[in-house]
């Protein structure tokens, strides 16, 4: 099966990143809008609409959006475990008409205990994603159930539980997390894994796992899609874009002070450990793949880079391609600016060098 290439950005309540502390009001409705129409003018597929514990409610800052906006479309992060799967199938599939059938959800069973606690969830990690594997299935039944049904399982029991709102064309459901727990899960319920940026020989062995995982739930592996999550850098010129990676990881220097380079990764995120692991290997790992940021900062979420001009990072991203990634989330230091930048320059060339690939390896098999 052939996964159509796509491109995700990032949106948030208002402007932050590494290299710049939060400002303007917790939930700026204009930047929302305005970040927004960025990615769908860049070109964008769809947008991620971000999960913290302390943070705007995220389905709400997607309708805001979703208003502001006429094409592109939603990838909503979703924390089991918070309120029913029967009402999140409702308030999806309402979303999902609202918005004209741009909904996805991002499940995340949550690697830091201490932000679930905070959200007054005390189960341990390998209850959340039981109770995630259980939460999915009965999303897709809500979703696709025409009569009335009963549930009776670990987490949840439901009686005569329906939705009169059904998505209009079906929800994408991403799924990610890298321990073995998450991985099951991605196979039995995932129409899309994703995965933060780790190396090429990092990342086929986690693709391997996913497929393995897929074809033990009796489906075809072939019918997964794989989504990286990785920040370009970019520049006229490679030195250029060096130059600019430096000045970020300065900034990040001055901005953590004396706890800089001592992050620790999220207690239960093996997604983390990876990309600490790939960052002890190095700076940089294959042809351009800048570790230092997560390595500062612990590596917490979405922190590797791959540095260089457009070209450069597109035929990077071209080499996940041929590992089997067809989606490719990508944010940058400079939020909204860089948004604008990726839609002018980096995605017509990463388009361009998937397809030279993609037209290489065909008249390699005839």
């Amino acid at each position: 099966m052939t996964h159509p290439l796509q491109f995700i950005g990032m949106i948030s309540h208002r402007r932050s990143s590494e290299i710049h502390p939060a400002s303007g009001p917790v939930l700026d409705l204009d930047y929302v809008a305005r970040f927004a129409r960025a990615h769908e003018e860049g070109g964008f597929d769809r947008i991620l609409v971000a999960w913290h514990s302390s943070h705007p409610d995220t389905l709400l800052t997607a309708t805001h959006a979703a208003y502001s906006t006429s094409r592109i479309g939603f990838m909503i992060a979703h924390r089991p475990g918070f309120i029913a799967p029967t009402l999140a199938a409702r308030q999806f599939a309402t979303f999902d008409h609202i918005s004209g059938g741009r909904a996805a959800v991002h499940i995340i069973s949550g690697g830091n205990p201490a932000e679930q606690k905070a959200d007054g969830d005390f189960l341990d990690h390998a209850g959340r994603y039981a109770r995630t594997d259980e939460y999915v299935g009965l999303l897709r039944r809500v979703w696709t159930a025409e009569k009335p049904f009963n549930h009776h399982g670990e987490h949840y029991r439901l009686e005569n539980a329906f939705s009169e709102i059904k998505p209009l064309s079906g929800i994408p459901v991403f799924l990610g997390g890298a321990s073995d727990a998450a991985i099951e899960a991605a196979g039995r319920h995932a129409d899309v894994y994703a995965f933060w940026g780790e190396t090429l020989e990092q990342s086929r062995e986690l693709i391997g796992r996913v497929r393995a995982a897929a074809a033990r739930a009796g489906r075809d592996p072939a019918g997964i899609g794989f989504s990286l999550s990785v920040r370009p850098v970019l520049g006229s010129t490679e030195e250029q874009a060096w130059r600019r990676a430096d000045a970020i990881l300065e900034r990040i220097r001055e901005l953590r002070g004396e706890s800089f380079g001592k992050g620790n990764p999220k207690p239960e995120s093996i997604g983390s450990k990876r990309l600490l692991e790939a960052a002890a290997g190095g700076r940089v790992r294959d042809k351009r793949l800048w570790t230092e940021v997560a390595a500062a900062v612990g590596a917490g979420a979405n922190t590797t880079a791959l540095v260089g001009t457009p070209e450069q990072v597109a035929d990077a991203l071209a080499d996940y391609a041929e590992l089997g990634v067809s989606t490719f989330l990508i944010r940058g230091f400079d939020p909204l600016e860089d948004a604008l930048e990726f839609g002018h320059s980096l995605l017509p060339a990463t388009r361009a060098a998937v397809r030279a690939r993609q037209l290489q390896a065909a008249l390699a098999h005839g």
